[in-house]
């Protein structure tokens, strides 16, 4: 039986400890709210389809099941889950979430475009979300991030923390959604410092799937960089991003998350000692306010944009390890919501 069809009832309790309960573990999940809660009985089913890496990703896919789950407590929504273990899940995945009785389905991530579109046509009365792209459609929102924003105040954040003025961006699939990441990372460094050196590199070509997941190559390019002098690196390629970190424990340098806070969500002791901030990229919010317009009745599709005027993306201080330059950082943030900065999407 193919795993991502399953579908396993659990309370929300034992979704707050997917993190030892699943240990990667994929299946299809339910989530309804807790018994005694104040939760209001919506009748709301939600689907949530997580691209590859699933919960447990620690950034991406985990951001969204925090949505997730506040729906199941706050809105007394019931949550099934899916995950895509390879590209033809996408497509069955939503549509199993569709016959299975989904009122709105969330997909996670810009690989769904093309299955989101043909099954939301297929689907007029089922009211459909997708995060990182736009489907234009009547019954779909598209999610979209300015994380060129938040990679911007990182970026700065580095520049600001180096002592050796060289620090480091490691991309996932060299597509123009992560161009994005880096084009904001390395303006926002430059902007503190025009000298610092930034090392630029991606885990592989557009399509490459596995760039998501490669640990040991973003471990490999890490600790090349740090022997070199780099002393910060970011990192914008999914589950690869471990690699960083534990590149960075061994050299005794920083690392800087993305999407979760994951200094967090990482709950190591030892990786906790080497990252230095998260590029916080709300999408527990925007899977959370796409159930709740549900509930509300309001189906409507087009463009909701989280940036940093709607704290929509931003930087962890998680570890107090930017206090000495918050103030700087939050001066900067001001100025970009002002338009006094205008952040660029493209390297």
């Amino acid at each position: 039986m193919r795993k991502n069809a399953r579908l396993l009832a659990v309370s929300i309790a034992a979704l707050s400890l997917f993190a030892a309960a699943c240990g990667g573990d994929d299946k299809g999940t339910t989530t309804e709210a807790p018994a005694g809660s104040n939760a209001p009985a919506s009748g709301i089913i939600a689907g949530v389809a997580y691209d590859t890496g699933g919960r447990g990703d620690g950034t991406f896919n985990d951001s969204a099941a925090k949505g997730g789950e506040q729906a199941a407590s706050e809105l007394g929504v019931e949550i099934k889950e899916l995950e895509a273990n390879v590209d033809e899940d996408r497509k069955a995945n939503l549509e199993l979430l569709a016959g299975d009785g989904a009122q709105v389905i969330v997909g996670v991530g810009f690989m769904f475009t093309d299955p989101m579109t043909e099954v939301a046509a297929a689907n007029p009365d089922i009211h459909f979300g997708i995060v990182d792209s736009v489907v234009d459609a009547p019954n779909v929102s598209s999610l979209l991030f300015a994380a060129n924003q938040g990679s911007f105040l990182v970026g700065a954040a580095a520049a600001l923390k180096s002592t050796t003025g060289h620090i480091g961006f490691i991309g996932g699939q060299e597509i123009d959604l992560i161009k994005e990441f880096e084009a904001g990372y390395t303006a926002g460094a430059k902007y503190v410092n025009p000298d610092i050196v930034v090392d630029v590199k991606y885990l592989g070509p557009a399509g490459d799937n596995s760039a998501w997941g490669n640990v040991a190559g973003a471990k490999e390019i890490a600790a090349g960089w740090y022997a070199a002098g780099a002393d910060i690196i970011y990192t914008a390629a999914g589950g690869s991003g471990a690699g960083t970190i534990e590149a960075a424990e061994e050299a005794g340098k920083w690392a800087i998350g993305v999407d979760s806070d994951q200094y967090l969500t990482s709950g190591d002791p030892k990786a906790q000692a080497v990252i230095l901030t998260s590029m916080v990229k709300r999408v527990d919010v925007a899977v959370f306010e796409t159930i709740k317009a549900s509930v509300n009745g309001d189906t409507t599709g087009g463009i909701k944009m989280f940036d940093l005027s709607n704290d929509g993306v931003g930087y962890a201080t998680s570890g107090g390890y930017l206090d000495d330059v918050k103030d700087k950082l939050d001066a900067i943030k001001a100025d970009i919501v002002a338009g006094k900065i205008e952040v660029p999407t493209k390297p």
